[in-house]
């Protein structure tokens, strides 16, 4: 049996179309483990580009988000020249970091990947920071 989306938060949710190339899938012709966490990054920038900023935006007001933490789970396998859909939302919001959750779907909404990467704020000196305010109200 085909796993559905399973989430519908209450709140923004960022979509990412992305088409699988050649260079991402494997020997047995599937997309390799480690490019979903790409997919993840692309449905995160396209996230923040969606409320209308950018993480350049984010870096010349002098802070970074540096990933602490990523997870995956497969459900299923995408091949080369797949669509996929890249659904992207703040899952929680704290003062000094953020978790974004992911769901990788297929062009008939069969679920694929789902996911979640942690991330804390740090300035430019590297140093622990809070996440500026208007940035904050993401998780709305």
């Amino acid at each position: 049996m085909k796993e559905r989306a399973l989430t519908t938060p209450n709140r923004f949710v960022a979509e990412t179309r992305v088409q699988v190339r050649y260079a991402e899938t494997d020997a047995m012709g599937i997309v390799h483990h480690a490019s979903y966490i790409i997919y993840f990054e692309e449905g995160r920038s396209n996230y923040i580009r969606q409320r209308g900023r950018s993480y350049a935006d984010f870096e010349r007001e002098g802070y970074y988000l540096a990933v602490t933490e990523v997870n995956a789970r497969y459900v299923q396998a995408a091949v080369y020249d797949q669509v996929l859909r890249v659904r992207c939302w703040v899952e929680q919001m704290r003062s000094r970091g953020l978790t974004f959750a992911y769901e990788i779907l297929d062009d008939k909404d069969q679920l694929m990947v789902t996911g979640y990467s942690k991330h804390i704020c740090l300035d430019k000196a590297g140093n622990v920071a809070v996440i500026p305010e208007d940035w904050r109200l993401w998780d709305k």
